[in-house]
């Protein structure tokens, strides 16, 4: 009987460690560490611009004064006046320059022909005024007549005048 009883026990041991092998429990994955805090990274700033010239006025008149600008604005002149156009310009950025071609065509409306054209290559820097000129000592004939300013070739502004 002694080893029924041997048996019996061997077998006891061994159906006990079946019994806790089966009923232990899983092990769990081991948690993720916590993820860490990101701050987004910076956007990067913004390329910078180049400045640009824009024209912001044009002033038709017979003179002009120490600035550049016309005395008397008119739209109106004489046969013998001498007609100027004073183009009032700036840059975005006052520090910079910017290197343009300023233009003006005069033009008689009446006939649709061109009196005068003319440009300059100008370095623009902060705000500026250039102006152009034209005259005809034997008279202008009358009828109306109008500017185009061009800044780049483009056509930014247009005055019209007439002679009386």
């Amino acid at each position: 009987m002694k080893i029924n009883r041997l048996h019996l026990a061997v077998l006891a041991a061994m159906l006990g460690s079946a019994a806790l092998a089966g009923c232990k429990k899983k092990e769990e994955p081991a948690p993720l560490p916590p993820a860490a805090e990101t701050t987004p990274a910076p956007a990067p700033a913004p390329a910078a611009m180049p400045a640009t010239t824009s024209v912001n006025s044009v002033d038709l008149g017979n003179a002009v004064g120490a600035d550049m600008r016309v005395t008397a604005p008119m739209t109106s002149f004489t046969p013998k006046d001498t007609i100027i156009a004073a183009v009032s310009t700036g840059t975005s950025d006052p520090a910079a320059s910017v290197a343009g071609k300023l233009g003006a065509k005069w033009t008689h409306v009446d006939s649709n022909q061109t009196v005068h054209e003319e440009s300059k290559d100008i370095t623009f820097a902060g705000d500026n005024v250039t102006d152009f000129q034209i005259s005809k000592p034997d008279g202008w004939p009358t009828g109306k007549y109008k500017v185009e300013i061009s800044l780049d070739g483009n056509v930014v502004q247009t005055r019209e005048f007439e002679v009386k």
